[in-house]
């Protein structure tokens, strides 16, 4: 008996190929896929881009080759069971969708590879902390921005891919803009938004006016820039606020950018003093004072007199630190301590105002009142 259902198995399958060929396709895929990705990663060598971008694809990868296979399943099968037109046109669009999130998975692979090559750069919780490697953030600003900008493309072309392959829908396209050229200005202005922050996002990429992790003064707001998509910013303004602004605002409005070549900056601070005070003392204590503070990178500690009003002297400390976090700390303990210091050596020579008295002119026969001089001061 068993050698008669041998005899009619073979039968059959001589009989029925196509089909036979199907069922041996079918059962087969998804058990040879698995090998294969286990021999991939057995081959590829570790630390290189290969075992990341293998695993960041191989479930897309495992998704087209399960609807290939699947397609192929239909042709074999087309001249027994007869054209299908549904069919066909459901798996041409699951092709479609599994080749686009490959495509995507395959981009985004690409930039995790940048990003990791780059030492995983992040942003630091503590400002002090800001990186100062500006091809680094470059780099790494280029991989986010055109990551985000090519999966758009991708997912747009795989969407007109998708809507092609639809008769109905391709067709009622094609009638509306023959017949109607206003429905192609509609669609034109409704997608200018995005084609402009489309532009936007590979000009920022290209020129690299803003970076991942530059210190940025926007509205009248001090922050860094914490994100960039494809479509906007996410702008961290110094108390944790977050402004989201598109990509084409920094295209089209100024804004200031205290990173652009360096994070290092100047500091100032502006004294009031009287016109007694000796200025190489006030020279002597910031040097000392910048000398003991941490924050201070030791390239400028200087004193100059900046105005001489008909009160008191100007007087600019100017003081140099690696970012602009340090400064800000920098120039408020500075001006803390120098108030400090002339409140406790030089209080004579804090600003104030000068009032002058003159006698009225004697008449003849009165003793003589001397001119005399009073000055009465006020803490500034």
């Amino acid at each position: 008996m068993h050698d008669d259902l041998v005899t009619s198995a073979n039968a059959w399958i001589g009989s029925h190929i196509p089909e036979s060929a199907a069922i041996v396709l079918a059962l087969l895929a998804l058990p040879v896929f698995l090998l294969a990705s286990r021999l991939v990663l057995r081959v590829l060598r570790a630390g290189s881009i290969g075992p990341l971008l293998w695993l960041r694809t191989r479930r897309a990868l495992g998704a087209v080759w399960l609807l290939l296979v699947l397609r192929l399943d239909l042709v074999l099968l087309h001249e027994h069971t007869g054209p299908v037109p549904w069919a066909l046109t459901a798996l041409q669009l699951a092709l479609i969708a599994a080749f686009t999130w490959l495509s995507m998975r395959i981009v985004q692979a690409c930039g995790e590879a940048v990003t990791l090559r780059r030492g995983g750069l992040a942003l630091p919780d503590d400002p002090k902390l800001l990186d100062t490697n500006l091809q680094s953030r470059g780099a790494l600003t280029r991989a986010r921005v055109l990551t985000r900008v090519t999966n758009l493309l991708v997912v747009l072309i795989g969407l007109a891919l998708a809507l092609m392959n639809i008769p109905g829908v391709r067709q009622i396209g094609t009638s509306l803009l023959a017949s109607a050229g206003l429905a192609g200005v509609i669609v034109g202005f409704a997608a200018r938004p995005v084609l402009s922050n489309l532009l936007a996002g590979l000009q920022i990429a290209l020129t690299e006016p803003i970076r991942i992790n530059d210190v940025l003064i926007v509205q009248g707001e001090w922050g860094r820039v914490e994100e960039i998509t494809g479509t906007y910013v996410v702008f961290r303004v110094w108390d944790d606020r977050r402004l989201i602004l598109p990509l084409q605002w920094f295209i089209e409005h100024p804004f200031e950018n205290w990173t652009r070549t360096s994070a290092s900056l100047l500091a100032t601070v502006f004294l009031w003093v009287d016109y007694g005070m000796p200025i190489d003392a006030l020279r002597a204590e910031l040097k000392r004072l910048c000398a003991a503070d941490p924050d201070w990178d030791g390239r400028y500690a200087l004193v100059h007199v900046t105005e001489s009003g008909d009160q008191a002297l100007q007087v600019r400390l100017l003081m140099s630190a690696a970012n602009s976090a340090r400064a800000w700390e920098l120039r408020c303990r500075v001006r803390e301590a120098m108030v400090a210091y002339l409140q406790r050596e030089w209080p004579q020579h804090l600003p104030g105002r000068r009032l002058r008295w003159q006698a009225e002119q004697a008449m003849p026969g009165d003793a003589p009142e001397p001119a005399f001089a009073a000055r009465s001061r006020r803490s500034a």
